[in-house]
């Protein structure tokens, strides 16, 4: 729920690569021994595919943006920038198959506010913010004044990825359907509850490969790492110059990997550990959304009298929070309008205040609130993690991240699995353990088998490539940016830290790590490795 840019920047925010689970998975069914449905079509590997020449020489035909589609989010027109900078959208044809180029195409939208200094112009900067599932169309203008000053010689770029918002966007549920689901319980207790959640994600499943069953096996990251070297064609680059935010950075590392030396000036910001695999990196986030709360219930600790919430130390504070959890599970409260605010729910509106410390103290004010019957401000936190607007329609940025998780990732858990790694993940973080065991399940009996445990990300003889990480980071933990860097390899992958709160380094508006981005990206200047801000 969009109600103000506190609650907006939330939901932009949320670029984190698996989303909270919090509607039930399939328990398997008929499986063969991977733990998908055996007659599944496995994900469209694209690495050794044909290029796809012929649309390289394609012209992009660029004019003012309109509002973004209710996919993208809905919302009003882009503002011009600083100086009266239009925003410019356009489409690009890609191939749907890489390994059949000549064949079916799919239409990606792209945005872009033009370089100041037209003289002094480099290339066009093509940003990706995460997800997997957000928009750049809508994400890139929304943020665009904070990245002005790279648009001193860069054309600003971002894109829909296939199979996000207007780029053949995949579709699930209805709007009433994704309510009743994301109102449902994502961490039964009884046999009754795991059938109930069990059964949820076996009709959402269905209703995806019903309504975009042709498109799953191809919106792998992959694939979209060859639609932006296709795009870097199109745009007249000789090199990519790159931006990815957390998954971005994902999906910066598999390009590096694929096109080493297409790699230009490229940073990664709120790292994903390339290193893990799905289960790895849905401990690691319980452990980070776990420490990002614990530092926010310190420092209501330290504000003392000011701060709303009971507890004279924080784990006093973090029991005020799980005994609220505990009975919003017996009872929820008033939400908004008709709307309850459930136990998952205000998990998950908790979850999304924790992704920037400015989102703090909405996330005080909507636990006081909660706690005295009126759950609304925690319910309109969730809407905004979760794609919804104000008027009850959602973008499809939820199904896009489970579409391309489940492309790329071959883990696939039983019910039976998943319960036995409860402990660990409890033991992780008694609020957010339960939740992220449970999303383990995410991929179970989807329709398309993925392609990898990992990534890889090994760029032997690309060009210098920045990887910050957030020491207080809850969505990508700090160790990815240090394995992110390592992978990559020697002379590639240079590893700087911020000493900070939330998700990602550059929109903190730390003057140190705005300086050496800016640096590297409009001047060449590559940061010393092992550089620290904050």
């Amino acid at each position: 729920m969009r109600t103000s840019p506190a609650l907006r920047a939330a939901a932009l925010a949320a670029t984190v690569t698996v989303l909270f689970p919090l509607a039930g998975c399939s328990d398997g069914g008929d499986q063969d021994t991977a733990g998908r449905p055996s007659s599944a079509p496995v994900a469209a590997d694209a690495a050794a595919a044909p290029t796809a020449s012929g649309l390289a020489s394609q012209q992009l035909k660029w004019k003012p943006c309109p509002a973004p589609s209710q996919a993208q989010g809905g919302g009003a027109a882009p503002s011009p920038l600083p100086g009266g900078a239009v925003w410019e959208c356009s489409s690009m044809d890609v191939p749907l198959d890489y390994a059949d180029p000549g064949g079916k195409t799919i239409s990606l939208a792209l945005v872009r506010a033009k370089a100041i200094d037209g003289k002094k112009r480099i290339g066009s900067l093509i940003f990706n913010f995460g997800g997997p599932g957000a928009s750049g169309v809508a994400t890139l203008p929304a943020f665009g004044a904070e990245y002005d000053k790279l648009r001193t010689r860069y054309d600003l770029v971002s894109f829909d990825p296939r199979g996000v918002g207007d780029s053949d966007g995949v579709e699930c549920e209805s709007d009433k359907q994704l309510d009743a689901r994301y109102e449902g319980d994502g961490t039964p207790d009884d046999a009754a509850e795991e059938k109930a959640f069990t059964e949820d994600t076996k009709t959402y499943a269905a209703a995806c490969e019903k309504n975009s069953g042709k498109e799953l096996p191809f919106v792998g990251t992959t694939n979209a790492a060859r639609d932006m070297d296709l795009m870097r064609q199109v745009l007249g680059d000789d090199r990519l110059y790159y931006f990815g935010i957390s998954y971005g950075t994902e999906l910066g590392g598999v390009y590096a990997h694929l096109f080493p030396k297409s790699v230009g000036r490229s940073v990664l910001d709120a790292v994903v550990d390339p290193t893990e695999d799905a289960e790895q990196s849905s401990l690691g986030q319980a452990k980070g959304f776990q420490l990002a709360l614990d530092n926010f219930a310190a420092d209501c600790v330290e504000r003392g009298d000011a701060c709303k919430l009971p507890g004279s130390t924080a784990e006093e504070v973090e029991q005020g929070v799980s005994g609220l959890l505990g009975r919003l599970e017996r009872k929820p409260v008033a939400g908004l309008g008709s709307r309850k605010l459930t136990q998952t729910q205000a998990t998950t509106g908790i979850a999304a205040a924790l992704y920037s410390k400015e989102t703090w103290p909405l996330l005080e004010q909507g636990l006081d609130e909660a706690d005295g019957g009126n759950g609304g401000l925690l319910l309109a936190l969730a809407d905004s993690l979760n794609g919804r607007s104000e008027d009850g329609h959602y973008d499809n940025s939820a199904a896009a991240n489970t579409a391309i998780n489940c492309a790329d990732s071959k883990e696939r858990f039983t019910l039976d699995e998943a319960k036995a790694k409860l402990p660990e993940f409890h033991d992780a973080s008694p609020v957010f353990g339960d939740y992220l065991g449970w999303g383990l399940m995410a991929c179970t009996g989807w329709p398309v088998a993925g392609a990898w445990d990992t990534p890889d990300v090994s760029a032997e003889g690309a060009a210098p490539v920045l990887v910050i990480g957030n020491t207080g980071d809850p969505a990508t933990p700090y160790a990815g940016a240090k394995a992110m860097a390592e992978e990559l390899g020697e002379g590639v992958g240079v590893e700087m830290t911020y000493r900070g709160e939330g998700h990602g380094a550059y929109n903190s508006g730390n003057a140190c790590v705005q300086k050496a981005v800016g640096g590297y990206l409009l001047d060449g200047k590559v940061p010393a490795a092992g550089t620290v801000c904050g």
